[in-house]
This record gives C-alpha cells, sequence and structure tokens, in this order.
C-alpha cells in the first residue's frame, strides 16, 4: 500500500486525490485549492475530474462571486465509500491499536513512527513500530514473541507492507533518554501512540 496515498489501492488515478481532498472537508474549495490539497497533477487534470465527479453526480459545483466552487455530495450512494477510502490509514491504525489492545501480555508501551506515522511512505515503505515490554516480561517469552509474530503477519495482511518492529524493554528507557539517539527526536516529533501513554512520558527529557 502507498502510505502517503493509501486509497490509490483502489483508486490510483487522479481522481483518486480529487475525492480524498474534498472527503476531507464539508467547506467548498476551489478547483485551484483542491489542486492544492490533492498535490498531485496539474490544475487542468484537476479541473476534468471534477467535471466528470459532477456529471456523476459524486460533486457538486456552484457559482460564487464569478468563481467555481466544489463539494463532495454526502448523500450520493457512493459517497461512504469515498469517505472509507479517505480514512484507510485512519482504519489501519484502529486495527493496529485494537489487536495490541486485546494481548494477554500487555506492552508498556508501543507507537508507529517514521514513514506512515508521517504520511510520506510509498507502496515499499515499512509501517514502523516501536514496542516497548514492561518489566515483568521476558525477552523472547513464548506467548509475547507470538503476540509480535502476529502483529508483523497482520499488518502485512492488512496493508501489504512490511512491519518494521523496535522491540526494546522498559529497563532500556533511561539509556535512550540519556544517549537520545536520532530515532528518540524522530519518535518525538511523529509518533503515533497506539498502546500506552504520551510519548514524552516515555522518552522525553530526564528529571
Amino acid at each position: 500500500m502507498d502510505l502517503s496515498r493509501p486509497y490509490s489501492a483502489v483508486v490510483p488515478s487522479l481522481d483518486g486525490d480529487v475525492l480524498a481532498a474534498l472527503a476531507g472537508t464539508s467547506q467548498p474549495l476551489s478547483g485551484r485549492e483542491v489542486a492544492r490539497r490533492a498535490r498531485r497533477g496539474s490544475q487542468r487534470g484537476v479541473l476534468t475530474v471534477l467535471d466528470r465527479l459532477v456529471e456523476q453526480g459524486l460533486v457538486r459545483r456552484q457559482e460564487a462571486g464569478g468563481a467555481l466552487l466544489f463539494t463532495l455530495n454526502r448523500d450520493h450512494v457512493a459517497a461512504g465509500a469515498v469517505a472509507a477510502l479517505a480514512e484507510l490509514r485512519v482504519e489501519l491504525l484502529r486495527r493496529i491499536r485494537d489487536e495490541i489492545g486485546g494481548w494477554a501480555i500487555a506492552p508498556r508501551f508501543a507507537a508507529v513512527f517514521g514513514s506512515f506515522a508521517r504520511a510520506d511512505g510509498g507502496t515499499e515503505s515499512d509501517i514502523d513500530l516501536l514496542v516497548v515490554r514492561s518489566r515483568a516480561t521476558r525477552a523472547g517469552e513464548p506467548g509475547w514473541q507470538a503476540q509480535l509474530d502476529g502483529l508483523s503477519e497482520s499488518i502485512a495482511r492488512w496493508s501489504g507492507n512490511h512491519a518494521g518492529l523496535v522491540e526494546l524493554s522498559e529497563q532500556e528507557l533511561p539509556r535512550l533518554r540519556k544517549q537520545r539517539p536520532p530515532v528518540v527526536a524522530e519518535l518525538l516529533r511523529d509518533a503515533v501512540v497506539v498502546h500506552g501513554p504520551p510519548v514524552t512520558a516515555i522518552l522525553g527529557e530526564e528529571a
């Protein structure tokens, strides 16, 4: 799955980018603004797509002071499918959160980071996760390892992307806070927490 444009797995054309831009707001947008939010294709190409979607009834067009404004027709029978496609990243995060939340051996902390967290990856990008074991959980403990392996397999099934799991113990956190390798700054900047406290509570400055 293209991590910056998940909907392209179903709608790879410019139509997907245009629909995602419109699905992200209820405000009428000019063709120029749709093109800016789509971040792909020329303004002429975006207007061609908008005209086609207006013909299909999926997009509404209105005049406002000599300008043409466009909105997604949320009453259209296809609007639900469009909204679902636009929220694929959110859905994947929900599935990851739900799976970890159901673990018999709970982690101390888990967060997605890297290109998926920033929404700028591609089809070859890994979905990176930091998972911190609690003090009571031993490395390689069969039940714990089965959970990690199951999560990796689930992510590959859900997205087609490889899961890049970074596993740490709770005991290693003070060293990370002190040494502050580059990944710490990346986590503090981009991480999306899927289990546990805020990332600042885990990797923030030491008191």
